[in-house]
């Protein structure tokens, strides 16, 4: 079973995130901030790390320049899941699998999901 870390520092955000990857068979777990978010993914090297932008402390692509910048986490994709910063995130392909704009249609994030984590 694929684990996923969502970060966002809306809680009812982060809760339908992850009920939703719940029902399609993953494990989550989620953080309300880029901070902790960062500390998860280090406790737990999730397969995939699904992302805000806007957050109190570190901001989602803060986060992303950390992730990629350490040997021990740059593998592990990420999805940007933002309502307001979605451009940044498409500018910086580098640190980001894949971008959406909230509100977003679930299939549309859990086919990107599904497809990232598609045995290669």
């Amino acid at each position: 079973m694929a684990t996923v870390v969502v970060i966002d520092d809306e809680t009812m955000n982060a809760d339908a995130l992850a009920f939703l990857l719940s029902a399609e068979g993953y494990s989550v777990r989620t953080a309300a901030d880029g901070e902790a978010g960062l500390r998860l993914v280090m406790e737990t090297t999730p397969d995939l790390v699904i992302t805000d932008f806007m957050m109190p402390v570190m901001t989602g692509l803060e986060l992303a320049q950390q992730l990629k910048a350490n040997r021990d986490t740059a593998h592990i994709p990420l999805i940007l899941f933002t309502a307001a910063q979605a451009d940044v995130g498409r500018r910086h392909p580098q640190f980001f699998d894949a971008v959406f704009q909230k509100p977003c249609p679930p299939p549309e994030i859990l086919g990107a999901v599904s497809r990232i984590l598609a045995p290669k």
